[in-house]
C-alpha cells in the first residue's frame, strides 16, 4: 500500500533542480535552446544531414526533460499530493532526455555524433512506423511513412561512409551522459532502473528505494505495509537530473556557438 509522502523538510531538497529549469521559464512556455550558429562545431556535424540533425534532436530532448521538470514542480509546489511512483516517473522521463541530449552532443569525432543522430532518427522512424501500423494510418498526397523516413536515415549514412546504424539503448545513453556530465555513471543508472521500475508498477522497487512507514497484520497472516517515499534516493535523482540538465546547456551553448 502506498500513500501520499510528505518529504523530508518539504521537499526543498528539490529546489535546486526546480530552480535549474526554471531558467527556461517564459511567461506560459518553456524557451528552446537556440538555434546554431552557422559555422559551429554543431553546426558543421548538422551540414550534410539535412533535416535530420542533432540540433533539432538536442532542443527537443532538452525541452521534453524541462516540461517533466515542470511537471514534477507542480505536483510538489502546487497540488501537494506527492505519491511514492510519480515524482520517480516524472524524474525519470527528465534524466531520459537531459542525458539523451548531452549524449548527442558528445562523440569523439564528427562522424560518430553523426552516427548517434542518425540512429536515433532511424529508431524515431521505426516506432512511428509501427505507430502507423497500429492505427492504419495512410500519409497523404506527396507524403512519406515512417518506415519510408527510416530508409532515408539509413541511405544516408551509407552516403556519408558511417557504420550500420544501431538501435540506442537508454543504458548506455545514461552511462555515457552521467560519466561526461561528472556524475558516477553505475550508481546513475541504478537510478535510472529505480525509476523505471516505479514507472512500470514493479514490485521490487518499493524494497530498494522506498521506505516503510507502517505495517499491520492483516486477517488472513500477511502484512499491510505502507510505504514511503525514500528522500535521500530521490534528491540523489533530482540532483543528477540537474547535473545533467545543466552539462547539456553549456555544451551547447559551446558547440552551438560562433568559432
Amino acid at each position: 500500500m502506498n500513500g501520499p509522502a510528505t518529504g523530508r523538510e518539504g521537499f526543498t531538497y528539490l529546489a535546486p533542480l526546480f530552480n535549474a529549469a526554471a531558467v527556461y521559464r517564459a511567461d506560459n512556455h518553456f524557451l528552446l535552446l537556440p538555434d546554431a550558429a552557422e559555422r559551429s562545431s554543431l553546426a558543421k556535424d548538422d551540414e550534410p544531414l539535412g533535416p535530420w540533425g542533432a540540433a533539432k534532436f538536442v532542443q527537443s530532448s532538452f525541452s521534453a526533460g524541462l516540461t517533466h521538470v515542470e511537471a514534477f514542480t507542480q505536483l510538489v509546489t502546487v497540488a501537494q499530493q506527492v505519491d511514492l511512483h510519480s515524482p520517480w516517473t516524472l524524474l525519470r522521463g527528465a534524466l531520459e532526455n537531459f542525458a539523451t541530449a548531452a549524449w548527442l552532443l558528445a562523440g569523439k569525432n564528427r562522424d560518430e555524433r553523426r552516427h548517434r543522430v542518425l540512429s536515433l532518427w532511424a529508431e524515431d522512424f521505426r516506432n512511428r512506423a509501427q505507430h502507423e501500423r497500429d492505427t492504419n494510418h495512410v500519409p497523404r498526397p506527396g507524403g512519406k511513412t515512417g518506415a519510408e523516413r527510416r530508409e532515408e536515415v539509413k541511405q544516408l549514412a551509407l552516403t556519408l561512409g558511417l557504420p550500420s546504424l544501431t538501435k540506442p539503448e537508454a543504458t548506455s545513453i545514461i552511462y555515457e551522459a552521467a560519466a561526461g556530465a561528472g556524475l558516477a555513471p553505475t550508481p546513475t543508472q541504478a537510478l535510472w532502473r529505480v525509476a523505471s521500475g516505479f514507472a512500470h508498477g514493479r514490485f521490487w522497487p518499493s524494497l530498494r528505494a522506498a521506505k516503510i512507514r507502517s505495517a499491520m497484520p492483516t486477517s488472513n497472516g500477511g502484512v499491510l505495509v505502507n510505504f514511503g517515499i525514500d528522500d535521500d534516493l530521490l534528491e540523489e535523482m533530482a540532483e543528477a537530473c540537474r547535473k545533467l540538465l545543466e552539462h547539456t546547456a553549456s555544451r551547447y551553448e559551446a558547440r552551438s556557438s560562433a568559432p
